[in-house]
């Protein structure tokens, strides 16, 4: 179970960085764009990592400050929920 937990997370985590480099890529070119709402589910759904990369390599939704306090919000919790996990459910043996 733990480790289709890993894999999900490495699925949804590819995804969100994907979907975030498009959205930028559709930026750049005035498309049709992929809603904050979408951008922010993907994170909400255990992609917040690839979602920071994507920001953080192509500058994209950094100066939204809106967007920026939801997304601090949703990795915070994420953070929170992970801690808990490995800490109080003394899950460390994640791998085995």
């Amino acid at each position: 179970m733990q480790k289709a937990i890993l894999i999900y997370f490495i699925f949804v985590n590819i995804a969100a960085f994907v979907v975030y480099t498009f959205d930028k890529y559709r930026s750049r070119v005035n498309a049709s764009r992929i809603s904050e709402r979408e951008l922010h589910t993907f994170s909400l759904i255990g992609g917040f990592l690839g979602a920071s990369l994507g920001m953080a390599l192509f500058r994209h939704k950094t100066s939204k400050i809106s967007f920026l306090l939801k997304h601090i919000i949703i990795m915070t919790l994420w953070i929170i929920a992970i801690l808990y996990y490995f800490l109080e459910l003394n899950a460390l043996n994640f791998l085995r």
